[in-house]
Order: C-alpha cells, then structure tokens, then sequence
C-alpha cells in the first residue's frame, strides 16, 4: 500500500515521502498513530500544493533577509560603556546589549544568537560584527562603543 508519510518514522521515510509499505503495517501501525495517510489522488495534490507553498515561503524569507541585510550594513549602533585607561572597557560589551540598541534605537528585532561575536567587545571604538541572519545571508553590523 502506498503511503504519504506525515512525520518522520525511523528506517521507514521521512515526511513528505511517498513510500510503498505493508498493508498490516500502514493500517494497523501508521495510519493509526497519525504518522501516515493513504496516498490517494487527494492527498498527493494536497502534498504538492503543501510543498510548493512551503518553497514559496522559503523564497520569501531569503528576500526579507536580504533586504533586512541592507538596513543593517546602513547604520551603526552607538552603545556606551565605562573605560579605563587606554580605552579599555570594565567588563565587556555583549551580543545581547547590541541586540537590545538594535530593538530600542532602530527599531530592529534580531536574536542576540544571531550575533557571531564570540568574546565580548573590550575596547572603545569601531567594530564590525558579523550577524547570521539566515543560511545564504550574512550581515556586517558596524558597532560603535563610545565613553
């Protein structure tokens, strides 16, 4: 019997897939845990029509991430902190406070786990810090840490 599976059944298919599987197993087993439907011409359409929407929002992503790319690399975030000599900072300058003055400042929610900053900014002045907005997009935001 042919099934579309619904989840991912280990050793069996993953979702989406169309796969041929014994008639015991898709009626007693899949069908009836809600893993699988039977792969009838409705469902399959469904399937198709599922898939290109999905595909459809992918590309939709991927444009919003670009555009929001080239509102990044335009501005700069100013932060301020406390330093000593030689413009040392006391303490440090976290991915989460550049994602806090991205929010307040201009308005722009990112997740600080987007932020590639693996140490702390501890030094005034300019820094460029990477940002992973999505697989194929990554962003250069100029950060600005000022007395």
């Amino acid at each position: 019997m042919k099934v579309i599976f619904l989840k991912d059944v280990k050793g069996k298919g993953k979702k989406g897939e169309i796969k041929n599987v014994a008639d015991g197993y898709a009626h007693n087993f899949l069908i009836k845990q809600g893993l699988a439907v039977e792969a009838t011409g409705a469902n399959v359409s469904s399937l198709n029509a599922q898939k290109k929407k999905q595909e459809q929002e992918l590309v939709e992503e991927l444009e919003q991430m670009q555009q929001l790319k080239l509102d990044l690399e335009k501005l700069t975030v100013e932060i301020q902190a406390k330093s000593g000599e030689g413009g040392r900072l006391f303490g440090s300058v976290t991915s989460k406070q550049i994602a806090d003055e991205l929010k307040k400042t201009h308005n722009i929610k990112l997740d600080k786990r987007k932020l590639d900053l693996p140490d702390g900014i501890r030094a005034l002045g300019f820094t460029n810090v990477p940002a992973k907005l999505h697989p194929e997009v990554t962003a250069t935001i100029k950060v600005h840490v000022k007395e």
